[in-house]
Order: structure tokens, then sequence, then C-alpha cells
């Protein structure tokens, strides 16, 4: 990579991939990224200034604090961290001070619960930026996201007379799990915006391509489903008892039997049973970690509908308490035309890479984002950056092509050059 620009978002990708930290716990992350902004020239937003605290997903406190005690360690500046108040992420203003569209970017910041390869042959471990964070990797291209978004960040300030408008950079928490984005719709930042962009590495699009339209975004719901029993000793008085693990391992069978629809696509997944609080102890607590996929929204609600019966119903069956938690959520997407017709444009005939159509066939919270500018009056769009990869997203060989980051920056710098040009 020798232009000077890849070495600069190189460097910043390899930054971040030795610190990566899970959804709502990137304290360490989110100060180096407003650090840089800040030094950029960039007015930052972070914690309740952008984010509504009413409507955060999947936020243990025990990932909190941990993600606190990280950045103290790391010495990271205090007066920085108690800004933040507890919530991670931040954003980037940029007013031109010409009157013009205001354009919308979002690039997340979480990583996976991997621990990373130390293989000789996985680039990061053999060339020393692999994860410091033993049990976490950034295996789904996040680091790389950021270093984009960065790079997009330098451009537009230094082209900023050239343009007209304002901007939003928009550094997400916790996708994985599909839980940050719902407060960044809520909290009302994109409300105003005209045009919005967001966009995915690699996801089986090799380097030199892309998939502007993808197709088969799933939208999708995370719950937790917790049953409560009564405990009692399994030899003297097992009848005294309600077995909560018990009534759990029914609840998954009955899950995974929950009939398909025949309209579209459904998926269901119990990652996580946990249970029980010693061998002759009847289990007195449980609890589920699922997830269900639709084709659309309506096919989605099915699957919820019918997995909360389940539960309910074991629940009775087995003389339980039962509750559930919604963890995280994500919607199917509709990318408005102009920018598709946009973003192919740029990427053809300006960066060189060959379009090709594809399908997304998973979940992503930028969804949210994108039906909030819509429902707004503005046009979004997400795209899948073509990058080859060592291995699949989410395991621990996972790397992507760096050249493929100036190819990102410069297909959304390409498409502010038009909608923002002064």
């Amino acid at each position: 990579m020798s232009h000077p620009v890849s070495e600069q978002l190189q460097k910043w990708r390899r930054q971040f991939h030795q610190i990566p930290e899970t959804g709502w716990s990137e304290f360490v992350t989110s100060a180096k990224l407003i650090s840089i902004l800040r030094d950029m020239g960039y007015q930052v937003l972070c914690g309740k200034e952008f984010l509504n605290t009413g409507t955060i997903l999947g936020r243990r406190q025990e990932d909190v604090d941990a993600g606190l005690a990280r950045a103290k360690a790391l010495k990271i500046d205090p007066q920085l961290i108690d800004e933040m108040e507890g919530l991670t992420g931040c954003v980037a203003l940029l007013d031109t001070g010409v009157a013009g569209p205001a354009t919308g970017m979002r690039f997340d910041i979480d990583c996976v619960s991997v621990e990373e390869s130390q293989e000789n042959s996985h680039l990061p471990y053999e060339q020393r930026f692999s994860s410091q964070n033993p049990g976490y990797m950034h295996a789904c291209g996040h680091d790389g996201h950021m270093a984009v978004g960065l790079g997009i960040a330098q451009w537009l300030m230094e082209h900023q007379l050239t343009l007209k408008g304002r901007f939003k950079l928009i550094f997400q928490p916790a996708e994985e799990g599909v839980r940050g984005a719902r407060p960044v719709a809520d909290g009302g930042i994109l409300d105003d915006i005209d045009y919005f962009f967001s966009a995915h590495l690699g996801m089986g699009c090799p380097s030199g391509e892309i998939i502007v339209n993808p197709l088969s975004f799933l939208c999708t719901t995370k719950l937790d489903f917790r049953f409560y029993g009564t405990s009692a000793h399994a030899g003297v008085n097992p009848q005294g008892g309600a077995n909560a693990l018990a009534g759990a391992c029914h609840c998954v069978t009955q899950l995974l039997a929950i009939p398909r629809h025949g309209e579209g696509m459904t998926r269901i997944n119990v990652g996580i049973l946990k249970a029980g609080e010693g061998r002759n102890v009847i289990p007195a607590s449980a609890q589920l970690q699922l997830e269900v996929r639709g084709a659309d929204s309506q096919i989605n609600d099915y699957m919820i509908k019918r997995a909360l019966n389940i539960g309910k119903g074991i629940a009775l069956g087995f003389n339980l308490r039962f509750e559930h938690e919604v963890m995280g959520e994500a919607i199917d997407l509709h990318n408005d035309t102009e920018l598709i017709d946009l973003v192919s444009h740029i990427a053809r005939d300006e960066v060189g890479l060959s379009l090709r159509e594809g399908e997304f066939g998973g979940s992503e919270d930028a969804t949210l984002l994108v039906r909030r500018v819509q429902e707004h009056g503005g046009k979004a769009i997400y795209f899948v950056l073509g990058s080859d990869i060592s291995a699949g997203h989410h395991e621990s060989c996972f790397d992507f092509d760096e050249s493929s980051l100036l190819f990102g920056v410069r297909i959304f710098t390409g498409c502010i050059s038009v909608l923002n040009k002064r």
C-alpha cells in the first residue's frame, strides 16, 4: 500500500484491530475515535448527546464495567471517559456554512467474542497487530469500517471549501447482536438527513467488485427467555421443586420445531442455555439466548409470536415463571433508486470496480437507520464493498484485503462530491 492515504488507512485499521471491544463496552475505541476526530477539527457528540437511552438494547452492566476498567488500565483520559457517561460511540459534525444537503454516514465499531488465531499464516499475528484483548477480535471488519470513516472525515476537512451542506459521521456501538442502531435512530440525529450511506466490507464479495443493492436482508429479533422455578433437594424432596432446566430444555426443542412460513424465509436459533445451581439441586433458574429471523417484518413477527407462546406454555406446564426481553433487532432493506444509480456510477466509472448482484442473507441494524432516514423524507443506501477475506466472518483467522479501504473512501467521497458539490 504505497499511496499515502492507503498507508494512513492501514495504520488506523491496525490500531483498532489491536483493541477489539464488544458492544456497549467500546470505551477505548470511542476515546480514540473522539480524539482523532477532534484533532481534525470536528465537533464530536458522545453518549446522551446522540443516543436515546430509553431504547438501548442488550447493554449488560458487567460488559460496561469491564470496558471502563480496561480504559482505566490503559490510562485513557478520564475526562473523556466521564464525558461519555457510560455510553459508547460518537458522532462527528461538520457544517460547511453554505446551504446544501445534509449527508449522513454510519460506521460500526464493535468486535465479536472470538479468540484470534496465533498461527503464523494469520497476517495480523505474523505482523504483530493482532488482538491485545484475549477472547475478543475484530473478526467482522469493523476495524476497517472505522478506518474508512476516518479517511472520509479527513477528506471532508481537506475539501470542505469545495462542498456545501452539512455532514454527520456516526460511529455506532453494538452492531453485533443488532443492539446499537435503535437508540441512534430514536435519538433523532438522522431526522434532518437528506442522504445516508452505510456499507460492509467482504461478505462474500471479492476485491475489485461491489454489490450496490444487496438482497435478502432478514428482519431479526434477539430474545432472552428466563424461567424461574423452585429449588429443592433432588434426593430428599424432588417433588417440592419446579425444574427450570427441564422446562428450558423442552422449550429449546419446541422452538426449533416452529413450522416454517410459506410466504418467505424464516430462521430460528437457540445459541445459549444456562441453568442450574448444583448437581443435587432441582434447578430454580434457566436462561435461553435465541434469535428469530424472517424475510419481512410480518414473517419475523410470526416467529416472535410463536416463540413467545412456546415460552409461556412451557412455563405453565412446568409450573415456572416466565420472562422475556428483547436484546436486539433489525429490519429488511429497501435502498433508494437514486442512490443505487449514484453509487453504481461512482464505483464503476470513477473507482473502477465491477458491479455484481448478491444476497446479504443475514441481518444488519443499519437497516433501522436507513428506514429512519426514509421515514423523514431522506434517501438512503447500504452496499457491500468487495474485499478478499482469508476466512469467514466471525472466524479466528478472519482478515481482509486492506487495499479495499481506499476504494471505500473513494466511493463515499465520490458520492459526496456529486451531492454536496458547492
